[in-house]
């Protein structure tokens, strides 16, 4: 159908709303409460339009097109209308974008300046609530939350965790956990979509760059630091480059240069973690083992479960994350290979995840009052690192990760996208039962940003059913599934964030999802590009087992890389 716009024809589709056809058509519309792809809610009022013979503003997130509809997307009216939603949410905003977290990537800030309001127009009692510093990952302000329910939203409808919901009416409406506690108590998994969706300083993860660099200064600690697979292709984004760009060897060199003493590729010990859960996977397939089982290289999934699906912890692998992996060779093999003292160890990870702060501070990961890992930063983190610093990482000339803990395969390397854990892990439990390569190594089935891929892999004539699952809504609705009977699946990989790692709360924010195909693509050309493609191919893999590890699911090996869970009770 054909519809007017500011005095010009745009083309619109039966059913789309108006907001729809005008972000198609190249008309910018503000918005603060609408997500893409969920169903509309029309609540911040940012988006109204005026329509001729309505009489009123509409809100065009939610509002349908209609044939020979005029609309005026700009006019006097319908800009006043906007400023005085924005000064009205400025009104009760406290000042101090100075020091905010969200500095220069606030939605509030950018609206209030595109809309060219300079001053405050309206001033009276702010509401003020105590800041939320309670987990080990994320940190609530509540003060500068602006009621546009993003967080919500994305915390039931896509992770169905609901640990945060609207509280209150009217005036005195806030955003909290049940009861008004702490998110430490709550059944928050620590996921961190809630802080990529907000969009002002209301929610961010704990900054942990202060302790880091106290830890670099100290002359008399070792500082270590291991970079997550999905961390080069999104770390460019920091720094306004194309999204996709791989900056790894740029990345290493900006590492050192503000002081690390070791760089390690966490992708070495994905292709660890594809030795220890391979081969979980073939004794749990030859020996009656309980199936499916599900991986475990995700905190949050695995919050969930110990939450939420208590009844499926005998199906979680139990090998511990690959962060959590090289903490432990770090402060172990390392350290005695180096002849460190453990305890002069600083272990920081680079990770595109929230919840890895959490994962890092279990007690069942290290030992006696050692932990694996020290200091988690999210890219963001990295990011505000480097400039910090003042390393421009564009400038950088490439470098390498140390060894051996830093040599990695490409299939440790798709670690970073849904999928690349479950296809890097079918590579090697193919050749762990028939002592052959599979004939294609890429599996196409589980590429790709859907939430629930199925596929099934043939292994010397046993059928191996497998899923890839990512967004703790579409696990729910698998386990669900699995509750309720079905008993099709041998091997399924859950992430915890949409798309998997590349997607994770701790990436950079106000990305689209272009940028996250371009994030996943790039891990793809990686893999296609190297000349070793298989977990059990890496040489120094095959030496750490050959000089400290002795075998996968070894003594040695259950003692550092596997771990257990314990259902948790919450607040819910």
């Amino acid at each position: 159908m054909s519809i007017q716009v500011d005095n010009r024809q745009i083309e619109a589709h039966e059913g789309e709303t108006i907001l729809s056809a005008l972000r198609r058509n190249g008309v910018e519309v503000p918005t603060l409460c609408h997500m893409d792809g969920m169903a509309p809610t029309g609540a911040c009022r940012l988006c109204v339009v005026e329509v001729e013979g309505f009489g009123g503003l509409v809100p065009s997130c939610s509002y349908p097109v209609a044939e020979g509809m005029k609309i005026k997307s700009r006019s006097p009216r319908v800009l006043d209308a906007r400023r005085t939603v924005v000064q009205l949410l400025l009104s009760n905003h406290p000042d101090d974008c100075l020091y905010c977290s969200r500095a220069a990537k606030c939605e509030l800030q950018e609206l209030a300046s595109e809309l060219g309001i300079s001053e405050r127009l309206y001033s009276g009692e702010k509401s003020t609530r105590t800041k939320d510093v309670s987990s080990p990952s994320l940190v609530r302000d509540p003060d500068k939350c602006i009621l546009c329910g993003r967080c919500v939203r994305v915390c039931e409808e896509i992770q169905s965790v609901s640990a945060i919901d609207f509280m209150n009416r009217g005036s005195k409406s806030f955003v909290g956990t049940v009861f008004d506690c702490g998110l430490n108590v709550s059944s928050c998994i620590n996921c961190g979509q809630c802080v990529v969706v907000c969009p002002t300083g209301a929610l961010s993860e704990r900054f942990e760059i202060d302790d880091v660099l106290a830890a670099i200064a100290d002359p008399d600690k070792f500082v270590v630091v291991q970079h997550a697979p999905a961390i080069s292709v999104t770390l460019a984004e920091e720094f306004d480059m194309k999204p996709g760009t791989d900056v790894n060897g740029k990345m290493v060199a900006a590492l050192r240069r503000v002081g690390f003493d070791r760089v390690f590729d966490t992708s070495f010990s994905a292709d660890l973690t594809i030795m220890e859960e391979g081969s979980e996977l073939v004794q749990r397939l030859t020996s009656g083992g309980v199936l499916p089982m599900f991986t475990s290289c995700s905190p949050g999934w695995i919050k969930f479960v110990e939450t939420f699906y208590p009844e499926f912890m005998p199906n979680l692998s139990t090998c511990k994350s690959p962060q959590q992996m090289m903490g432990a060779l770090i402060k172990t093999f390392y350290a005695e290979r180096q002849g460190i003292s453990p305890e002069n160890i600083v272990s920081v990870s680079i990770m595109p995840c929230t919840a890895k702060k959490f994962e890092a501070r279990r007690g069942e990961m290290g030992r006696g009052q050692l932990q694996d890992l020290d200091y988690v930063l999210t890219t963001r983190e990295l990011g505000a690192l480097l400039r910090r610093c003042g390393v421009n990482i564009e400038k950088m000339e490439s470098d390498t990760a140390d060894t051996p803990l830093g040599e990695r395969t490409t299939a440790g390397k798709i670690f970073g996208a849904s999928g690349g854990v479950m296809e890097a892990a079918a590579r090697t439990a193919h050749f762990l039962v028939t002592g052959r390569e599979l004939d294609k190594l890429e599996i196409k089935p589980l590429r790709g940003l859907e939430g629930i891929k199925q596929a099934s892999l043939d292994i010397d004539g046993t059928q191996v059913n497998i899923a890839v699952v990512s967004g703790l809504g579409n696990a729910r609705a698998l386990l669900e599934e699995v509750r309720s009977g079905r008993q099709d699946l041998h091997f399924v990989e859950v992430m915890t964030c949409p798309g998997g790692c590349i997607a994770g709360g701790g990436q950079p924010l106000n990305a689209d999802l272009d940028a996250v195909r371009a994030r996943m693509k790039a891990l793809y050309k990686i893999d296609r590009d190297g000349p070793v493609k298989t977990s059990h191919s890496n040489v120094a893999v095959k030496k750490l087992y050959d000089e400290f590890l002795g075998k996968p699911l070894g003594h040695k090996s259950h003692e550092l890389l596997h771990t257990s869970y314990e259902g948790r009770e919450v607040i819910k």
